[in-house]
């Protein structure tokens, strides 16, 4: 099969970062499925992957976003069948969506939504499962329709997670939700997705929430760049509020939450698969639930550019758009 893969770990990309190969194609055994690959997304982790980790031998395949056809699946499959169409965002310790086929444990992979073609379903699954887990599994905020109002500022939300969760949130729960975004096409990407209030995180958050006379928020997930805006999340939270986070701070005093008694979350959407947990199959889950609001039309892609077939050449030009850090929404390449 086809794929695209490499050797060595390359800090600052280059046009080696990647090579064309062909490996052979996997078996399915067990509860995984044989996923043919229609079209992926590029996200964050690719990059720090590519960036960080040597294979211990051959090539290493990344990629964890897909959108494919069942061709096969393992003798304990139970939730699917072949020819299914799927989407996942796969598991971070096995071969990746950088290939024509990828085995993938049928209890993290859901039925693409009908209504959405490739590249717009493939757009979904990593960071709807990372917005959803730290809504409802990290924060725990309720969905009751009578829950008690509540607000939440979203650091970073015109990026492939934010676009999604602030969805999430403004659907499916009671919470006021403000974003922060730097640039003009960012702002505009979060009004269209009906954000109240948009702050810039170039400049003081606390501030810019008292200018818009704005209470302090009982939740701040920040997703990216949590070193630089810490302080300023401190200030604006509630006392007893809570804080969220996905990225890597390259340091983090958390002795600063305690005056206010804020409690920190961490999510990584990929300890389930990693750690086997006995609820692995809630990705499953919400992989489905999320396809029936997309096909009732509640929650929207965010595919923010389609950049043509799954070549070297796409794949470089998107981990430069990543690591440019002025992308708005997701990445997609589409078809070997």
């Amino acid at each position: 099969m086809k794929a695209i893969g490499y050797q060595a770990a390359t800090k600052t990309l280059n046009d080696n970062s990647f090579e064309a190969i062909e490996l052979p194609t996997p078996t399915a055994q067990g509860r995984d499925l044989l996923v043919e690959v229609k079209a992926i997304s590029v996200n964050p982790v690719d990059a720090k992957i590519r960036a960080n980790v040597t294979p211990e031998h051959g090539h290493k395949v990344i990629g964890w976003d897909a959108v494919g056809i069942v061709k096969a699946v393992g003798n304990d499959v139970s939730l699917f069948n072949v020819g299914d169409r799927v989407y996942y965002a796969g598991d971070l310790t096995r071969a990746g969506s950088n290939a024509e086929f990828q085995l993938v444990d049928e209890r993290i992979v859901g039925k693409a939504p009908a209504s959405l073609s490739d590249s717009q379903a493939a757009a979904l699954p990593l960071t709807a499962i990372t917005a959803w887990e730290l809504l409802f599994d990290r924060l725990q905020i309720s969905r009751a329709v009578n829950a008690k109002p509540a607000s939440l500022l979203v650091v970073g939300a015109a990026g492939g997670v934010g676009s999604i969760l602030v969805q999430l949130a403004k659907q499916l729960t009671n919470l006021t939700v403000v974003g922060s975004a730097s640039r003009a096409d960012s702002v505009t990407w979060l009004n269209d997705l009906g954000i109240e209030h948009v702050l810039d995180h170039s400049k003081c958050l606390n501030e810019q929430r008292q200018s818009h006379n704005l209470e302090e928020f009982d939740y701040i997930i920040s997703l990216t760049h949590t070193d630089q805006h810490l302080d300023s999340i401190i200030e604006a939270i509630k006392p007893q509020g809570k804080l969220a986070l996905i990225d890597d701070p390259a340091s983090f005093d958390i002795l600063k939450l305690k005056r206010k008694s804020i409690s920190l979350h961490w999510e990584f959407m990929y300890t389930r698969s990693m750690f086997q947990t006995d609820d692995m199959i809630a990705q499953h889950q919400l992989l489905t639930e999320l396809a029936k609001l997309v096909d009732n039309g509640t929650i929207k892609t965010t595919l923010g550019q389609l950049l043509g077939k799954i070549t070297v050449e796409n794949l470089l030009k998107a981990h430069a758009i990543l690591e440019s850090h002025k992308s708005r929404g997701k990445l997609v390449l589409e078809g070997f």
